[in-house]
């Protein structure tokens, strides 16, 4: 079997996406994702509605740079479907330790429905070339967690990209926000699920400008929803705390997890 091992290597070689050889992810890697959830939603300028309501909270469990960067992009757009099994656990562990924090935020919502766990929707263009929705695979895992935690929830994929609109990578936060203006619409099928009034929290890979779970929430809200917040594998650190390592500084926490 050694011999087997060391054969399927050379024809089929295994590495983590930040180039250590032999395993699909290593112990770093790993430990990069293992952390408790911290808010992230200062360092999103575009969450702010400009209303006076404060940005929607969100969730990361560590920051967008270095090897965990690498992990996401092969993860999305380099055929890496096996870093499920790294991911998804890793944000299931994260709702589950945000279960309380959650459960009083959703007090006095209407009713004892499942809380709906919404994945923002990739653009149509995105979802060929990917031949899947990887953000759905987090959104199961969330799903999963807040179970774990005792909290019923469901996965409800209720929104979808209005047209072709371009692919977020590389738009700055400006261009963001101008890409996606109108661009998140309700499905029938969403809307159907979700029914008159649900307490929905958003779920997405990573948290950059703000601008996509903007979008969402304000589609969610017309259609008399509640968002009680956002989860997210990873946050872009805002320069002004990101340090010489690539690591953010200490956020501001909304609630003990």
């Amino acid at each position: 079997m050694q011999i087997v091992r060391q054969l399927g290597r050379l024809l089929l070689p295994v590495a983590c996406p930040c180039g250590e050889l032999d395993v699909r992810w290593c112990a770093r890697c790993a430990a990069l994702l293992a952390g408790p959830p911290v808010r992230a939603e200062q360092g999103a300028p575009r969450l702010d509605r400009l209303d006076g309501v404060p940005p929607v909270p969100v969730w990361a469990l560590t920051p967008y740079a270095g090897p965990v960067r690498d992990v996401v992009v092969h993860w999305k757009d380099r055929g890496r479907a096996d870093l499920d099994h790294l991911l998804g656990p890793a944000l299931r562990r994260a709702a589950a330790r945000l279960g309380p924090a959650l459960s009083r935020a959703a007090h006095g919502s209407p009713g004892d429905a499942p809380l709906a766990v919404v994945p923002v929707p990739s653009t149509g263009a995105a979802r060929r070339a990917r031949s899947r929705e990887p953000v759905a695979v987090l959104a199961r895992a969330v799903a999963v967690g807040l179970h774990d935690a005792g909290i019923p929830a469901r996965v409800v994929p209720a929104l979808a990209r209005r047209g072709s609109g371009r692919d977020q990578v590389g738009l700055g936060a400006r261009a963001r926000g101008r890409n996606l203006t109108g661009a998140v619409r309700m499905t029938r099928r969403g809307g159907r699920s979700l029914g008159q009034r649900s307490v929905c929290i958003l779920v997405d890979d990573v948290l950059t400008t703000g601008a996509t779970l903007a979008a969402a929430e304000r589609t969610l809200e017309r259609h008399g929803h509640d968002v009680l917040g956002a989860t997210v594998l990873a946050a872009t650190p805002p320069p002004r705390t990101s340090g010489q390592d690539g690591t953010a500084s200490p956020r501001r926490t909304w609630a003990e997890v």
